[in-house]
């Protein structure tokens, strides 16, 4: 897809991954509305998109419901025009291990899941009308793997880059563009408080991460989403050795569980 002309929809933009997709999708030149819970994280992110001569505005709101993906809809095309890229990036980690709050569980579904599947119900159609549109779900090397300490995050994660692959089979003939970003350790808020937590298990699940491989900066894995969009490329991995981790996998399970349980023991 050309990007040049066009109107972005980034949620989770107030910090991390988030921001620098909203600063590579307004640099490309797209207009972009810049979505998240966090008030001053999205001031800050909208500044440094207009300091760097692009167009954008805040939303501060909530993905986990209809309502808030709605706003981010309507303000796009109320201040843009009709959406052409949305990118579902607003995730959280959830409670660790099993979680004792059902509550929790619904949380981390809303924000990790549905609220994917709620954007594309309110673009796709209108995608499809149009034969072009662009859907970003950035899922994590844990929805091709697993994540380790915490089951929310890694069933919702799988269910991300489930719900993707199944919007561009289906709809990929009909315009709609779909990428799939799975990188493992970030540098962002959600991997320090986890490896930062008071509770030994989100500790873990933090090591596990930050040990699997480097730790790199958002501001590459936004380059590398912004090219796979350019390119209509749907799985983006901006660790490489994601894929041979996952050949891995596939080519005999028993083997691979039995390594995640070895690896799991050295994290304490």
């Amino acid at each position: 897809m050309q990007i040049e002309g066009k109107v972005a929809v980034v949620t989770g933009a107030g910090s991390g991954i988030g921001r620098e997709l909203a600063v590579a999708f307004a640099a490309a030149g797209a207009s972009v509305v810049v979505g998240d819970l966090a008030a001053d994280g999205t001031v800050e992110t909208v500044a440094r998109v207009r300091a760097a001569g692009g167009a954008a505005v805040a939303v501060v709101g909530d993905v986990a419901s209809v309502d808030g993906v709605d706003a981010l809809i309507d303000r796009a095309r109320g201040e843009f025009g009709p959406v052409d890229v949305f990118v579902a990036n607003a995730g959280i980690m959830g409670p660790p291990g099993l979680g004792d709050d059902e509550g929790d569980w619904d949380t981390v579904v809303d924000v990790n899941l549905r609220a994917h599947v709620r954007a594309a119900k309110a673009l796709v159609p209108d995608w499809v009308a149009r034969g072009e549109g662009y859907f970003v779900s950035v899922a994590s090397a844990a929805g091709l793997l697993t994540q380790l300490g915490a089951a929310g995050y890694s069933v919702t994660k799988h269910a991300a880059v489930g719900f993707a692959e199944w919007l561009s089979i289906t709809y990929g003939d009909s315009g709609v563009g779909v990428s799939c970003v799975c990188p493992m350790g970030v540098d962002t808020p959600l991997l320090s408080g986890i490896l930062d937590s008071p509770d030994p298990v989100a500790r873990m699940a933090g090591a596990a991460v930050a040990t699997a491989g480097d730790v790199i900066g958002p501001d590459q894995v936004a380059a590398m989403t912004v090219d796979a969009v350019r390119d209509g490329r749907f799985l983006v991995l901006p660790h490489p050795a994601v894929l041979d981790m996952y050949r891995r996998k596939g080519d005999d399970y028993e083997r691979w569980l039995a390594g995640m349980r070895r690896y799991q023991g050295t994290l304490g």
